[in-house]
Protein backbone atom coordinates (compact mmCIF):
# COMPACT_ATOMS: atom_id res chain seq x y z
CA UNK A 1 0.00 0.00 0.00
CA UNK A 2 1.51 3.49 -0.95
CA UNK A 3 2.66 5.91 1.75
CA UNK A 4 0.55 8.86 1.74
CA UNK A 5 2.15 12.15 -0.14
CA UNK A 6 3.78 13.75 3.17
CA UNK A 7 2.16 18.18 2.97
CA UNK A 8 4.57 20.74 4.42
CA UNK A 9 2.61 21.76 7.86
CA UNK A 10 3.16 25.26 6.90
CA UNK A 11 0.35 24.55 4.57
CA UNK A 12 -2.00 23.48 6.84
CA UNK A 13 -1.29 24.69 10.11
CA UNK A 14 -1.48 28.51 9.52
CA UNK A 15 -4.75 27.85 7.70
CA UNK A 16 -5.91 25.65 10.51
CA UNK A 17 -5.40 27.43 13.52
CA UNK A 18 -6.49 31.36 11.59
CA UNK A 19 -9.99 28.93 11.35
CA UNK A 20 -10.17 28.20 14.76
CA UNK A 21 -9.74 31.89 15.95
CA UNK A 22 -12.21 33.30 13.42
CA UNK A 23 -15.72 32.16 14.85
CA UNK A 24 -14.75 32.72 18.52
CA UNK A 25 -13.51 36.26 18.28
CA UNK A 26 -16.12 37.07 15.60
CA UNK A 27 -19.14 35.82 18.12
CA UNK A 28 -17.18 36.95 20.79
CA UNK A 29 -16.57 40.75 19.90
CA UNK A 30 -17.83 41.80 16.13
CA UNK A 31 -21.01 40.77 16.26
CA UNK A 32 -21.36 42.77 19.41
CA UNK A 33 -21.17 46.01 17.65
CA UNK A 34 -23.15 44.47 15.11
CA UNK A 35 -26.17 44.33 17.17
CA UNK A 36 -25.57 47.78 18.83
CA UNK A 37 -25.62 49.09 15.16
CA UNK A 38 -28.76 47.42 14.41
CA UNK A 39 -30.31 48.92 17.02
CA UNK A 40 -30.33 45.62 19.91
CA UNK A 41 -29.93 47.29 23.81
CA UNK A 42 -27.02 46.80 25.80
CA UNK A 43 -28.53 44.30 28.71
CA UNK A 44 -29.89 41.84 25.54
CA UNK A 45 -26.40 41.94 23.55
CA UNK A 46 -24.29 41.04 26.69
CA UNK A 47 -26.50 38.20 27.58
CA UNK A 48 -27.31 36.20 24.74
CA UNK A 49 -23.94 36.79 23.41
CA UNK A 50 -21.97 35.83 26.41
CA UNK A 51 -24.43 32.46 26.26
CA UNK A 52 -23.90 31.72 23.00
CA UNK A 53 -20.14 30.81 24.04
CA UNK A 54 -21.18 27.82 26.31
CA UNK A 55 -19.88 25.39 23.66
CA UNK A 56 -16.68 26.62 24.34
CA UNK A 57 -17.10 25.44 28.17
CA UNK A 58 -19.05 22.21 27.54
CA UNK A 59 -16.72 21.03 24.63
CA UNK A 60 -15.06 18.27 26.86
CA UNK A 61 -18.26 16.51 27.70
CA UNK A 62 -18.13 15.42 24.06
CA UNK A 63 -14.88 15.49 22.78
CA UNK A 64 -14.74 11.82 23.79
CA UNK A 65 -17.82 10.52 21.49
CA UNK A 66 -15.59 12.35 18.39
CA UNK A 67 -12.83 9.85 18.52
CA UNK A 68 -15.72 6.99 18.18
CA UNK A 69 -16.26 8.61 14.35
CA UNK A 70 -14.74 9.47 11.43
CA UNK A 71 -11.68 11.10 11.26
CA UNK A 72 -10.37 14.59 12.95
CA UNK A 73 -10.11 15.76 9.43
CA UNK A 74 -13.58 15.28 8.95
CA UNK A 75 -14.63 17.03 11.71
CA UNK A 76 -12.31 19.97 10.88
CA UNK A 77 -13.55 19.79 7.60
CA UNK A 78 -17.17 19.92 8.35
CA UNK A 79 -17.36 22.02 11.00
CA UNK A 80 -15.56 24.66 9.01
CA UNK A 81 -17.53 24.59 5.90
CA UNK A 82 -20.90 24.45 8.32
CA UNK A 83 -20.10 27.83 10.34
CA UNK A 84 -19.32 29.62 6.48
CA UNK A 85 -23.13 28.20 5.14
CA UNK A 86 -24.37 29.50 8.76
CA UNK A 87 -22.63 33.14 8.64
CA UNK A 88 -24.10 33.73 5.57
CA UNK A 89 -27.91 32.69 6.54
CA UNK A 90 -26.81 35.25 9.56
CA UNK A 91 -26.58 38.05 7.01
CA UNK A 92 -29.68 36.80 5.15
CA UNK A 93 -31.42 36.74 9.11
CA UNK A 94 -30.87 40.58 9.63
CA UNK A 95 -33.42 41.54 6.93
CA UNK A 96 -36.13 39.69 9.03
CA UNK A 97 -38.47 41.76 11.39
CA UNK A 98 -37.52 39.13 14.62
CA UNK A 99 -33.65 39.09 13.19
CA UNK A 100 -31.88 39.38 16.59
CA UNK A 101 -33.75 35.97 18.45
CA UNK A 102 -33.07 34.14 14.41
CA UNK A 103 -29.58 35.35 14.27
CA UNK A 104 -28.11 34.22 18.05
CA UNK A 105 -30.36 30.98 17.44
CA UNK A 106 -27.70 30.73 14.32
CA UNK A 107 -24.72 32.02 16.35
CA UNK A 108 -25.72 29.36 18.70
CA UNK A 109 -25.07 26.48 16.61
CA UNK A 110 -22.23 28.29 15.21
CA UNK A 111 -20.48 28.43 18.70
CA UNK A 112 -21.46 24.45 18.91
CA UNK A 113 -19.43 23.94 15.42
CA UNK A 114 -16.63 25.73 16.62
CA UNK A 115 -15.96 24.27 19.71
CA UNK A 116 -15.96 20.97 17.77
CA UNK A 117 -13.80 22.75 15.38
CA UNK A 118 -11.11 23.37 18.38
CA UNK A 119 -11.01 20.02 20.01
CA UNK A 120 -10.46 18.47 16.09
CA UNK A 121 -7.97 20.75 15.29
CA UNK A 122 -5.78 20.26 18.26
CA UNK A 123 -6.20 16.64 17.51
CA UNK A 124 -5.05 16.73 14.32
CA UNK A 125 -2.13 18.90 15.20
CA UNK A 126 -1.11 16.39 17.37
CA UNK A 127 -1.90 13.18 15.42
CA UNK A 128 0.05 14.16 11.99
CA UNK A 129 3.22 16.03 13.62
CA UNK A 130 5.74 14.07 15.92
CA UNK A 131 6.92 16.16 18.74
CA UNK A 132 9.81 17.49 17.40
CA UNK A 133 7.11 19.25 14.49
CA UNK A 134 4.62 20.40 17.36
CA UNK A 135 7.24 22.30 19.06
CA UNK A 136 8.66 23.68 15.57
CA UNK A 137 5.30 24.95 14.84
CA UNK A 138 3.61 25.76 18.07
CA UNK A 139 4.75 29.25 17.45
CA UNK A 140 2.77 29.17 13.73
CA UNK A 141 -0.40 28.66 16.12
CA UNK A 142 -0.48 31.48 18.08
CA UNK A 143 0.50 33.73 15.63
CA UNK A 144 -2.24 32.51 13.12
CA UNK A 145 -5.03 32.32 15.76
CA UNK A 146 -4.08 35.97 16.71
CA UNK A 147 -3.96 36.73 13.18
CA UNK A 148 -7.86 36.01 13.60
CA UNK A 149 -8.08 38.41 16.28
CA UNK A 150 -6.59 41.52 13.88
CA UNK A 151 -8.82 40.31 11.24
CA UNK A 152 -12.00 39.80 13.19
CA UNK A 153 -12.28 43.21 15.69
CA UNK A 154 -9.18 44.61 13.37
CA UNK A 155 -10.63 44.17 9.75
CA UNK A 156 -13.95 43.45 9.80
CA UNK A 157 -15.42 46.16 12.10
CA UNK A 158 -12.87 48.83 10.10
CA UNK A 159 -14.40 47.64 7.21
CA UNK A 160 -17.67 48.25 8.80
CA UNK A 161 -17.18 52.00 9.59
CA UNK A 162 -15.98 52.02 6.11
CA UNK A 163 -19.21 50.92 4.54
CA UNK A 164 -21.75 51.85 6.50
CA UNK A 165 -21.80 56.01 5.53
CA UNK A 166 -21.86 54.24 1.92
CA UNK A 167 -24.34 51.18 2.62
CA UNK A 168 -26.69 52.01 5.44
CA UNK A 169 -26.34 49.98 8.72
CA UNK A 170 -27.83 46.85 7.56
CA UNK A 171 -26.41 46.42 4.23
CA UNK A 172 -23.01 46.90 6.05
CA UNK A 173 -23.26 44.04 8.81
CA UNK A 174 -25.14 41.63 5.69
CA UNK A 175 -21.72 42.23 3.77
CA UNK A 176 -19.42 41.97 7.30
CA UNK A 177 -21.20 38.35 7.69
CA UNK A 178 -21.12 37.10 4.27
CA UNK A 179 -17.41 38.09 4.38
CA UNK A 180 -17.13 35.65 6.93
CA UNK A 181 -19.24 33.35 5.55
CA UNK A 182 -16.66 33.15 2.39
CA UNK A 183 -13.36 33.04 4.40
CA UNK A 184 -14.54 30.21 6.79
CA UNK A 185 -16.04 28.13 3.31
CA UNK A 186 -13.07 28.97 1.71
CA UNK A 187 -10.91 27.86 4.60
CA UNK A 188 -12.86 24.41 5.02
CA UNK A 189 -12.32 23.77 0.94
CA UNK A 190 -8.61 24.84 1.50
CA UNK A 191 -7.88 22.58 4.10
CA UNK A 192 -9.69 19.82 2.48
CA UNK A 193 -7.34 19.73 0.44
CA UNK A 194 -4.21 20.70 2.54
CA UNK A 195 -4.59 19.05 5.65
CA UNK A 196 -3.11 15.17 5.83
CA UNK A 197 -5.18 11.94 5.18
CA UNK A 198 -3.15 9.80 6.86
CA UNK A 199 -6.04 8.58 9.56
CA UNK A 200 -8.40 5.74 9.35
CA UNK A 201 -11.88 6.37 9.54
CA UNK A 202 -12.90 4.70 12.54
CA UNK A 203 -15.78 2.03 12.58
CA UNK A 204 -19.02 2.90 14.80
CA UNK A 205 -17.44 3.10 18.54
CA UNK A 206 -19.64 2.03 21.55
CA UNK A 207 -20.83 5.24 23.73
CA UNK A 208 -20.80 3.06 26.87
CA UNK A 209 -17.15 3.17 26.79
CA UNK A 210 -16.88 6.54 26.06
CA UNK A 211 -19.57 8.09 28.52
CA UNK A 212 -17.06 5.39 31.32
CA UNK A 213 -14.21 7.05 30.06
CA UNK A 214 -15.52 10.40 30.27
CA UNK A 215 -17.12 9.62 33.91
CA UNK A 216 -13.27 8.35 34.80
CA UNK A 217 -11.91 11.71 33.79
CA UNK A 218 -14.33 13.66 35.98
CA UNK A 219 -14.24 12.02 38.73
CA UNK A 220 -10.36 12.19 38.78
CA UNK A 221 -10.71 15.67 37.62
CA UNK A 222 -12.48 16.50 41.52
CA UNK A 223 -11.06 14.28 43.26
CA UNK A 224 -7.21 16.18 43.16
CA UNK A 225 -5.96 17.85 46.20
CA UNK A 226 -7.03 21.45 46.72
CA UNK A 227 -9.63 21.20 43.56
CA UNK A 228 -11.78 23.09 45.49
CA UNK A 229 -9.90 26.45 45.71
CA UNK A 230 -8.39 26.31 42.25
CA UNK A 231 -11.48 26.56 40.94
CA UNK A 232 -12.54 28.79 42.54
CA UNK A 233 -9.65 30.63 42.03
CA UNK A 234 -9.69 30.23 38.03
CA UNK A 235 -13.10 31.64 38.06
CA UNK A 236 -11.63 34.47 40.31
CA UNK A 237 -9.19 35.54 38.39
CA UNK A 238 -10.68 36.49 35.10
CA UNK A 239 -14.04 37.30 36.72
CA UNK A 240 -13.75 41.48 36.75
CA UNK A 241 -12.90 40.51 32.62
CA UNK A 242 -15.97 39.03 32.72
CA UNK A 243 -18.00 42.09 33.76
CA UNK A 244 -16.21 44.38 31.35
CA UNK A 245 -15.39 42.47 27.99
CA UNK A 246 -18.81 43.02 26.06
CA UNK A 247 -19.61 46.39 27.91
CA UNK A 248 -16.03 47.82 26.18
CA UNK A 249 -17.09 47.98 22.91
CA UNK A 250 -20.29 49.34 23.53
CA UNK A 251 -18.96 51.72 25.35
CA UNK A 252 -16.26 52.99 23.01
CA UNK A 253 -19.17 53.49 20.51
CA UNK A 254 -21.86 54.76 22.53
CA UNK A 255 -22.68 58.25 22.62
CA UNK A 256 -20.59 60.82 24.88
CA UNK A 257 -23.71 62.22 25.56
CA UNK A 258 -24.60 58.51 26.94
CA UNK A 259 -21.08 58.58 29.03
CA UNK A 260 -19.62 56.67 26.21
CA UNK A 261 -16.74 57.87 23.83
CA UNK A 262 -18.25 58.00 20.77
CA UNK A 263 -15.84 56.21 18.72
CA UNK A 264 -16.50 55.07 15.12
CA UNK A 265 -15.92 51.25 13.72
CA UNK A 266 -12.84 52.33 12.14
CA UNK A 267 -11.31 53.80 15.20
CA UNK A 268 -12.58 51.24 17.52
CA UNK A 269 -11.07 48.48 14.62
CA UNK A 270 -7.79 50.23 14.74
CA UNK A 271 -7.39 51.05 18.47
CA UNK A 272 -9.24 47.76 20.27
CA UNK A 273 -8.27 44.95 17.91
CA UNK A 274 -5.03 45.82 16.09
CA UNK A 275 -2.97 48.14 18.44
CA UNK A 276 -4.71 46.12 21.28
CA UNK A 277 -3.96 42.38 20.08
CA UNK A 278 -0.62 43.78 18.83
CA UNK A 279 0.07 44.75 22.48
CA UNK A 280 -1.37 41.56 24.01
CA UNK A 281 1.16 39.42 21.94
CA UNK A 282 3.73 41.55 23.50
CA UNK A 283 2.77 41.47 26.72
CA UNK A 284 1.97 38.09 26.74
CA UNK A 285 5.83 37.38 25.47
CA UNK A 286 7.15 39.60 27.99
CA UNK A 287 5.78 37.74 30.84
CA UNK A 288 6.84 34.46 29.71
CA UNK A 289 10.34 35.45 30.33
CA UNK A 290 9.48 37.45 33.32
CA UNK A 291 7.97 33.23 34.89
CA UNK A 292 11.03 31.89 33.24
CA UNK A 293 13.24 34.02 35.44
CA UNK A 294 11.93 33.79 39.14
CA UNK A 295 8.87 30.71 38.42
CA UNK A 296 5.80 30.75 39.11
CA UNK A 297 5.07 30.90 42.67
CA UNK A 298 6.65 33.92 43.01
CA UNK A 299 5.29 35.61 40.23
CA UNK A 300 1.73 34.67 40.55
CA UNK A 301 0.30 37.95 42.51
CA UNK A 302 2.16 40.25 40.34
CA UNK A 303 1.06 38.43 37.20
CA UNK A 304 -2.59 38.48 38.95
CA UNK A 305 -2.21 42.17 39.65
CA UNK A 306 -1.06 43.05 36.11
CA UNK A 307 -4.02 41.17 34.60
CA UNK A 308 -6.94 42.63 37.00
CA UNK A 309 -5.68 46.88 37.50
CA UNK A 310 -5.74 47.76 34.02
CA UNK A 311 -9.37 47.23 33.84
CA UNK A 312 -9.63 50.57 35.73
CA UNK A 313 -8.32 52.52 32.68
CA UNK A 314 -12.08 52.30 31.52
CA UNK A 315 -13.43 53.63 34.87
CA UNK A 316 -11.14 56.25 34.00
CA UNK A 317 -12.14 56.86 30.12
CA UNK A 318 -15.74 57.21 31.54
CA UNK A 319 -15.04 59.76 33.93
CA UNK A 320 -13.27 61.86 32.42
CA UNK A 321 -14.05 61.12 28.46
CA UNK A 322 -11.40 62.51 27.13
CA UNK A 323 -11.45 63.87 23.32
CA UNK A 324 -7.64 62.81 22.62
CA UNK A 325 -8.18 59.67 20.40
CA UNK A 326 -3.94 59.16 20.88
CA UNK A 327 -5.12 59.36 24.93
CA UNK A 328 -7.72 56.75 24.30
CA UNK A 329 -5.35 54.50 22.01
CA UNK A 330 -2.91 54.29 24.87
CA UNK A 331 -5.58 53.58 27.47
CA UNK A 332 -6.59 50.66 25.62
CA UNK A 333 -3.05 49.84 24.43
CA UNK A 334 -1.92 49.65 28.03
CA UNK A 335 -5.02 47.01 29.20
CA UNK A 336 -4.61 45.02 26.28
CA UNK A 337 -0.86 44.71 27.64
CA UNK A 338 -1.96 44.00 31.30
CA UNK A 339 -4.46 41.82 29.83
CA UNK A 340 -1.57 39.46 28.33
CA UNK A 341 1.29 39.48 30.09
CA UNK A 342 -0.98 38.60 33.42
CA UNK A 343 -3.36 35.75 31.12
CA UNK A 344 0.13 33.84 31.07
CA UNK A 345 0.23 32.86 34.71
CA UNK A 346 -4.01 31.76 34.74
CA UNK A 347 -2.61 29.65 31.75
CA UNK A 348 0.50 28.21 33.32
CA UNK A 349 -1.12 27.69 36.07
CA UNK A 350 -3.76 25.44 35.13
CA UNK A 351 -1.12 23.52 33.60
CA UNK A 352 1.23 22.93 36.21
CA UNK A 353 -0.85 23.07 38.98
CA UNK A 354 -4.59 21.83 38.00
CA UNK A 355 -3.93 19.50 35.19
CA UNK A 356 -0.58 17.94 35.98
CA UNK A 357 -1.27 13.79 36.31
CA UNK A 358 -3.09 11.31 34.68
CA UNK A 359 -5.62 12.61 32.24
CA UNK A 360 -3.30 15.96 31.83
CA UNK A 361 -4.76 16.65 28.23
CA UNK A 362 -8.89 15.89 29.41
CA UNK A 363 -8.33 18.16 33.05
CA UNK A 364 -6.78 20.90 30.96
CA UNK A 365 -9.34 21.25 28.86
CA UNK A 366 -11.90 21.05 31.87
CA UNK A 367 -9.74 23.71 33.75
CA UNK A 368 -10.37 25.65 30.48
CA UNK A 369 -13.89 24.93 30.17
CA UNK A 370 -14.48 26.57 33.78
CA UNK A 371 -12.23 29.47 33.30
CA UNK A 372 -14.55 30.57 30.22
CA UNK A 373 -17.32 29.78 32.39
CA UNK A 374 -16.10 32.15 34.79
CA UNK A 375 -15.98 34.57 31.69
CA UNK A 376 -19.29 33.70 30.56
CA UNK A 377 -21.79 34.07 33.63
CA UNK A 378 -20.54 37.97 34.49
CA UNK A 379 -20.88 38.80 31.02
CA UNK A 380 -24.13 37.63 30.61
CA UNK A 381 -25.21 39.85 33.80
CA UNK A 382 -22.72 42.68 32.68
CA UNK A 383 -25.08 44.44 30.08
CA UNK A 384 -28.24 44.68 32.43
CA UNK A 385 -25.94 45.81 35.34
CA UNK A 386 -24.30 49.25 33.19
CA UNK A 387 -27.98 50.06 31.68
CA UNK A 388 -28.69 49.80 35.54
CA UNK A 389 -25.38 51.73 37.09
CA UNK A 390 -24.61 53.74 34.19
CA UNK A 391 -21.11 53.15 32.23
CA UNK A 392 -18.86 55.03 34.91
CA UNK A 393 -20.06 52.88 37.96
CA UNK A 394 -20.31 50.08 36.41
CA UNK A 395 -16.81 50.55 35.30
CA UNK A 396 -15.97 51.69 38.92
CA UNK A 397 -17.85 48.61 40.54
CA UNK A 398 -16.86 46.04 38.39
CA UNK A 399 -12.83 46.75 40.00
CA UNK A 400 -14.44 45.27 43.14
CA UNK A 401 -14.96 42.14 41.92
CA UNK A 402 -11.03 41.44 41.52
CA UNK A 403 -10.30 41.86 45.08
CA UNK A 404 -10.95 38.17 46.25
CA UNK A 405 -8.28 37.35 43.32
CA UNK A 406 -5.53 39.15 45.01
CA UNK A 407 -6.08 37.37 48.01
CA UNK A 408 -6.96 34.00 46.51
CA UNK A 409 -3.23 34.62 44.36
CA UNK A 410 -1.34 35.27 48.01
CA UNK A 411 -2.58 32.70 49.82
CA UNK A 412 -2.99 29.71 47.36
CA UNK A 413 -1.20 26.42 48.02
CA UNK A 414 0.77 24.86 45.28
CA UNK A 415 1.01 20.89 44.75
CA UNK A 416 3.51 20.88 42.09
CA UNK A 417 6.84 23.24 42.86
CA UNK A 418 9.36 21.08 42.08
CA UNK A 419 9.18 20.98 38.41
CA UNK A 420 7.81 24.45 38.09
CA UNK A 421 10.45 25.66 36.05
CA UNK A 422 12.06 22.53 34.52
CA UNK A 423 8.41 22.01 32.98
CA UNK A 424 7.68 25.65 31.82
CA UNK A 425 9.09 26.60 28.49
CA UNK A 426 7.71 22.78 26.89
CA UNK A 427 4.45 23.40 28.49
CA UNK A 428 3.70 27.25 28.14
CA UNK A 429 4.10 26.87 24.51
CA UNK A 430 1.45 24.42 24.36
CA UNK A 431 -1.27 26.59 24.54
CA UNK A 432 -0.57 30.54 25.84
CA UNK A 433 0.54 32.03 22.19
CA UNK A 434 -3.27 31.22 20.78
CA UNK A 435 -5.05 32.35 24.09
CA UNK A 436 -7.51 30.00 23.47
Amino acid sequence: MREPKRINPVRWVPSLYFAMGLPFVILNMVVVLMFRGLGVGDGKIAFWTSLIMLPWTLKPLWSPFLEMYKTKKYFVVLSQVMSGILFGLVALSLQLPDFFAVAIALLGVIAICGATHDIAADGVYMSELDEVNQAKYIGWQGAFYNLAKVIATGGLVYLAGVMKEHFGVMTTWMIVMTTCAILLFGLGLYNFKMIPSTQQAKPKGDSHDAIKQLGEVISSFFSKKNIGIYILFIILYRMAEGFVIKIVPLFLAAPVADQGLGLTEQQIGLYYGTFGAAAFIFGSFLSGYYIARFGLRKTLFPLCLIFNIPFAVYALLAIYQPSSTGLIAAAIVSEYFGYGFGFVGLTLFMMQQVAAGKHQMAHYAFATGIMNLGVMLPGMMSGYLCEWFGYQNFFVYTLFAAIPAFFLAWFIPFRNESTEKESFGEELNLEMEANR
